[in-house]
């Protein structure tokens, strides 16, 4: 049996409640009868420009109501969806369309000249304006909408099942599309409203960008419920602004990254106490590592809201939760198998089960995992063993089943025959009350191969000395994994991706540089 995809559920959902909000952002509201018409001309006029089932089209926006009717309209027209970031640089975007193979892009006004700059003119891609003003060179979106025709039509439904080539936010080297399915999104759908207990009353407010796994999926899962989708369309993040979507828009669910926490909790009470924030039931953190008594902050400020933590990847979907029974109890963990998935395995480097508390390599059997690499086999085989998938994350299964995240393989440092963990040294420098955040990489060292190198932003006008900050830290680690050099930095300089994932491999290069300059502490 044919799963539906979204363009399917969005189908139904006009048939069954019409004049229900579907998705609506700070400009537009659009009902599910008239996110289902406009998916269809949008995805009409697609096709009457020349593009084919099968063709890739590129989005590069910011958070828009028009993000969830792409969706809609693409995998209606049997079109692929590359959503691309829209921080990445021109040369990285360039990359992607070129990858990709992109036949058409579509771009918010304020994204033209990044475009213009990313875009081979030689490869006589059609470029459409979603919003602003006219641009030459550009079809203005709300053209298409005008002149695509209402009628679904005879045409068959799309033969192949590919809904997206999502981009890896390429933490560690060069993007790589990740094949993601109809059938794979539908199933995730149905796991997250299995597992979360979401249903048609809930009004979810998306945050994080739609270019991305984690809203792209949960949007998706309320808009096959018939649930409402309320964006975030603000320019950047918020506190203020977030609190006030969810009281005046009876939130019941919204998902964060850490740092997006930390900034709500910091507000003055005197604001926070303003805004109703008691139809909150459910909210989800996930892409970093969160302490312990941020966790109980969350809870205290949400009175009725239950916490979950997410781990999972572009690539296989949500792998473990860490549900809100065990928050407490099981801090530090990633949490245990999410619904709809398989045993998880933990494997050393050949491919062997290692025992509990042993380090390894995290393998997960989901039934939504992705189809592979966009023409690269190769890395496809090295992702899977089987069944079992992995984007190379290092962790360890305690004696209750609980799984633990420990790093990267990736940005495992090797010292001395040592492997150190940045993550675990990160954890030590965070834990000291004066340290707001820290960064972990390793750098080239003559006699050890490599050596840890910490970038350490205080809180406030709190300061200490490196050594004082080592000595520390050797009450703390094990004398090797104790930081040999140290960089002092405002948290805002630590790089992260949109995700909130520290970008490592731009600190090593920043690390080496200061190295070779002599800016060290």
């Amino acid at each position: 049996m044919k799963l539906p995809n979204l363009s399917d559920a969005v189908s139904t959902q006009a048939r069954l409640r019409p004049h229900q909000v579907a998705v609506q952002d700070s400009i537009t509201a659009l009902t599910y009868a008239e996110l289902d018409l406009r998916g269809t001309k949008v995805g009409n006029a697609l096709l009457e420009l020349g593009l084919r089932e099968g063709d890739r089209v590129g989005v590069l926006a910011k958070n828009a109501a028009a993000w969830l009717e792409l969706y809609v309209a693409l995998a209606r027209a049997g079109l692929v969806v590359v959503p691309i970031n829209f921080r990445l640089s021109h040369q990285e975007v360039g990359y992607i369309l070129k990858d990709s193979g992109a036949k058409a892009l579509l771009a918010q006004h304020t994204f033209i000249p990044l475009a213009e700059q990313a875009v081979d003119e030689k490869a006589g891609m059609h470029k459409i304006v979603l919003d602003g003003d006219k641009s030459p060179g550009w079809l203005p979106y709300t053209g298409l909408i005008d002149a695509g025709k209402a009628a679904r039509g005879g045409r068959p439904a799309p033969r192949h099942d590919v809904a997206a080539l999502m981009y890896t936010s390429g933490t560690t080297g060069s993007p790589k599309g990740v094949i993601r399915s109809h059938q794979g999104s539908t199933l995730m759908a149905m796991a997250t409203a299995v597992e979360m207990g979401f249903t048609q009353r809930d009004r979810a407010l998306i945050v994080m960008p739609l270019c991305h796994a984690n809203s792209l999926y949960f949007s998706h899962t309320f808009l096959h419920l018939g649930a409402t989708c309320v964006i975030d369309d603000s320019k950047s993040f918020d506190p203020q602004h977030l609190l006030r979507l969810l009281s005046s828009h009876e939130i019941t669910f919204t998902s964060l990254v850490p740092t997006h926490f930390v900034m709500l909790l910091s507000l003055p009470e005197a604001i926070a106490k303003t805004h109703d924030v008691s139809a909150v039931s459910k909210l989800m953190v996930s892409s970093a590592p969160i302490r312990k008594e941020t966790k109980r902050q969350i809870l205290e400020f949400f009175p009725n809201g239950q916490l979950h933590e997410l781990y999972g990847s572009t690539e296989a979907g949500w792998v473990t939760l860490l549900r809100p029974s065990e928050q407490i109890e099981h801090i530090g963990s990633i949490g245990r198998e999410w619904a709809f998935s398989g045993p998880i395995k933990v494997l050393d480097d050949a491919k062997q089960e290692v025992p509990d508390g042993v380090v390894g390599e995290i393998f997960s059997n989901t039934a939504y995992a992705f189809d592979g690499y966009w023409r690269l086999p190769d890395k496809t085989d090295e992702a899977m063993h089987g069944a079992w998938c992995s984007v190379g994350d290092m962790g360890y299964r305690d004696p209750q089943g609980y799984l633990h995240l420990v790093d990267r393989k990736s940005n495992m440092i090797i010292s001395g025959g040592e492997n150190i963990y940045p993550s675990e040294v990160e954890g030590v420098l965070c834990a000291h009350e004066w340290v707001q955040d820290a960064a972990v990489v390793g750098v080239p060292d003559d006699k050890w191969g490599e050596a840890v190198y910490a970038f350490v932003a205080f809180k406030g006008n709190r300061s200490m000395a490196a050594n004082e900050l080592s000595d520390w830290c050797a009450t703390q680690l094990a004398r090797f994994k104790v930081p040999r050099y140290f960089a002092f930095i405002a948290a805002d300089q630590i790089p992260r991706n949109a995700t909130g994932k520290v970008l490592h491999r731009e600190l090593r290069k920043r690390a080496q540089q200061h190295l070779a300059e002599g800016k060290v502490n």
